[in-house]
């Protein structure tokens, strides 16, 4: 799936839904629970598959999850069960940077 910012993308499988913020300019497989993640028009239609048990992690409301390597980040704007991951490696949670100190 060729992903642009400002795409929405949905599980096929639960109800995660994100926004991507940072995308590569490489095809990428975007998956969420183990099926492929969707367009959200096309989201809850049946024809995702079922959810692999081992991905069933979570995903966070307003959290960003991002791969540093290809260099995409995704925002969370519905949380679901299932584990977002790019060609089969789970997305991490980017950490929020300190703020300076106020003295």
């Amino acid at each position: 799936m060729k992903l642009s910012p400002g795409q929405q993308v949905a599980s096929a499988v639960d109800g995660t839904r994100m926004i991507v913020v940072r995308a590569p300019d490489d095809d990428v497989v975007l998956t969420c629970g183990g099926p492929a993640m969707v367009d959200p028009a096309d989201a809850g239609t049946g024809e995702g598959g079922a959810a692999d048990p081992a991905l069933q992690d979570g995903t966070l409301l307003g959290k960003r999850y991002t791969h540093e390597g290809l260099g995409l980040e995704l925002l969370c704007t519905k949380p679901g069960q299932g584990t977002v991951a790019v060609d089969g490696e789970p997305l991490k949670i980017k950490e929020s940077k300190p703020l300076p100190a106020s003295d």
